[in-house]
């Protein structure tokens, strides 16, 4: 990645697009929230409706890669500028569905944007950032997404149960509004900021070393879903209520956001034996939680950890696929955000698969290590292959 233009840092412009982050990460999940409301309005059954989770999933993982190659001659900030209204076109769109098929083309809309967002919104953070907190400055645009489980997913369902569902809708239709006019304003110009050409970054993917780093994220994230995907059950098979589960889910949110931002700072130290040590300790927290799952007080607080250590890896994670791909970075940053989404779907799979052959929840949590384990393999080829062959970077090393 190439050097920030000076080394003052002014934060606003991550700011901004940690609003924006904020208000996608909040569009993703508050459906979930929602499903029931949305079902009785559309005369839909739940499981039918729970099809735009999937929806909105795959959006995210066509969407990137099309509209990064869409983009990639556009300068930065309007090109950050088209994605956030794509984001507030399709939310519209979702807050006027007459019906569910449309409201499921409007779902895939909003979502069109997510990947090639964050990416571009990764690389230019980085760009902004001095050289030494460039994790950081990703780490906090993405602490938006996680923010945003904390906060928006909780009151934009809350919202939807009291005010009907289309409200929420509205109401992230106006932070869309909002992170576009906040990215107008403080996002700078970038004309320092080198331009991206398709042949370059399309031959990035090409390199073993970008390659890895995509596995290393799948790997590396797909263990979290293995098992939060059925946290729900798994607090209430602990004795917690409904309302309780959804006070600790808050709580696994705000330990995500300092997970983010506390990775981030490890990241910046030294990337890749800092992603082997954060990936250690989430393997530790999901055997520790394991042991203790049965137990509604060391659930909650397992939760807690858990938000905290599982999300540790993931700006080390972005900053690596960013760091290999050099000057040609912004397909592999968006690319990487639909290796997170594969790692999502992957791991919510394989939980499925286990509890299906009759396994106990405490099972997730060894699925959940294995993975992360194999992630660490994958950080530890990835640094051998780096040993024959000079690095990008040689300091992350």
């Amino acid at each position: 990645m190439p050097a920030a233009p000076s080394a003052s840092y002014n934060r606003l412009p991550i700011l901004a697009l940690a609003i924006a982050a904020f208000a996608i990460g909040t569009t993703e999940f508050v459906v979930m929230g929602l499903l029931p409301q949305i079902a009785g309005d559309l005369h839909v059954s739940i499981p039918r409706a729970g099809l735009l989770v999937s929806g909105y999933a795959m959006g995210v993982v066509i969407g990137g890669p099309i509209l990064a190659v869409a983009t990639v001659r556009l300068p930065r900030k309007p090109a950050l500028l088209l994605l956030m209204t794509i984001f507030i076109v399709g939310n519209l769109l979702c807050a006027i569905s007459p019906s569910y098929e449309v409201l499921m083309v409007a779902r895939f809309v909003a979502a069109f944007s997510h990947g090639s967002f964050f990416g571009t919104a990764a690389v230019v953070a980085g760009f902004i950032a001095p050289p030494a907190q460039r994790v950081r400055a990703i780490a906090l645009m993405f602490a938006g997404l996680t923010v945003a489980n904390v906060v928006g997913v909780p009151l934009g369902a809350m919202i939807g149960d009291s005010f009907g569902w289309r409200t929420t809708f509205w109401i992230v239709t106006a932070l869309g509004v909002l992170a576009l006019a906040g990215i107008q304003r403080f996002v700078p110009t970038l004309d320092s900021m080198p331009a991206s050409h398709l042949g370059d970054e399309i031959r990035v993917l090409g390199k073993t070393q970008v390659l890895l780093a995509l596995l290393i994220t799948i790997f590396g994230f797909g263990g979290v879903f293995t098992l939060f995907t059925y946290i729900a059950p798994i607090l209430r098979d602990a004795g917690l209520s409904a309302d309780a589960v959804s006070a600790v889910l808050v709580l696994f949110g705000a330990g995500a956001t300092i997970g983010m931002l506390v990775g981030g700072r490890v990241a910046d130290w030294k990337l890749m034996p800092g992603l082997i040590v954060l990936l250690a300790i989430s393997i530790v927290s999901y055997l520790l939680f394991a042991a203790g799952l049965h137990h509604a007080g060391i659930a909650i607080v397992g939760v807690f950890a858990l938000g905290i250590t599982c999300f540790l890896p993931n700006a080390g994670l972005q900053g690596r696929a960013m760091q290999q791909a050099g000057d040609a970075p912004l397909l592999a940053s968006t690319l990487n955000q639909s290796a997170f989404n594969l790692g999502n779907a992957g791991g919510a799979f394989i939980g499925s698969a286990v509890l299906a052959r009759g396994f106990d929840y405490p099972a997730l949590c060894y699925a959940a290590s294995t993975i992360a384990a194999i992630g660490i393999v994958l950080v530890l080829i990835s640094q051998q292959l780096e040993k024959r062959t000079p690095s990008v970077l040689a300091d992350a090393t």
